[in-house]
């Protein structure tokens, strides 16, 4: 079982540090201007061609700390091999000669290769729209630009800066060869005190984290959140693992609401919890 507190500052059993280069000054080059589309879930939608095939049909997530392909875009392009295996029951982390979004080009980046059940509920809900959704565009991508959104023209507005992000998956590896490590509970300053513990036994595929505890007054105690709820996303963003739990709550800041979905007895619930600062 793995365990993990969210509680003064973040006990995490995972907590992965991106090694990135310094920032360099931004190369004096002219933005450019991408279409987008905007579903009705909210999310923005460009679309992209991987390696020079496509374009596909992809969701631009600045909260992903990875892009992810399916496995079917990952065979189109030659990412992946038929019947390779990889990570994680078949998580592939491999590089990317090119990603290009309307003219914009990032080189030598990397992707997931995954089929992940989050993506194909929207793509299911959404494919009528514009055709299938395959994927997430995330940081690899979009750390290289700086980014504007206009929500009225439906445009993003995007200027190489030059910044080389860091290898989020490398790291990751590194951690999880390193399994004493790993297993330790370690501080993670997140700032904010949310006062439950989640946990993953290492044999469940379904989506989210049990709540193991729900600490007595706390802001997830006064939330109404209990023992045994299965918690599947934090403010947008997924808790599919208890790493995914770490790094969601660490980007909220204390003071600030955040909503949760969650699910007790086979129903859904939606409430909200808002952290406090820790000590």
């Amino acid at each position: 079982m793995t365990t993990h507190r969210i509680l003064l500052g973040l006990l995490a059993a995972t907590a992965v540090a991106t090694a990135q280069e310094p920032k360099k000054d931004p190369p004096k080059e002219k933005p450019v201007v991408v279409g987008m589309e905007m579903l009705p879930s909210r999310h923005f939608v460009v679309y992209a061609k991987i390696n020079g095939e496509g374009p596909f049909r992809l969701i631009l997530d600045t909260g992903a700390p990875i892009t992810l392909l399916n496995s079917e875009v990952g065979k189109k392009t030659g990412l992946t091999k038929k019947g390779g295996g990889g990570l994680f029951g078949g998580m592939n982390a491999v590089p990317v000669k090119t990603l290009e979004i309307g003219g914009v080009v990032a080189e030598n980046s990397t992707a997931v290769v995954m089929d992940h059940p989050t993506v194909k509920a929207i793509s299911d809900a959404f494919e009528k729209d514009g055709g299938p959704i395959v994927g997430i565009v995330g940081f690899p991508f979009f750390a290289k630009f700086a980014m504007t959104v206009d929500y009225e023209k439906k445009e993003l507005t995007l200027t190489p800066n030059g910044y080389k992000p860091g290898d989020y998956m490398q790291d990751l590896m590194k951690n999880l060869m390193n399994a004493d490590a790993l297993n330790k509970p370690r501080t993670v300053a997140v700032g904010g005190v949310w006062g439950f513990e989640v946990g993953k036994e290492a044999d469940d595929e379904k989506d989210g984290v049990t709540l193991l505890k729900v600490y007595d007054g706390t802001p997830a105690a006064k939330a109404g959140l209990k023992a045994g709820d299965r918690l599947l996303t934090l403010d947008g963003r997924w808790t599919d693992t208890v790493g995914d739990a770490t790094l969601a709550a660490s980007l909220v800041k204390p003071g600030k609401a955040a909503a949760l979905v969650l699910t007790r007895a086979g129903k859904e619930l939606k409430t909200s919890v808002t952290p406090v600062k820790g000590y």
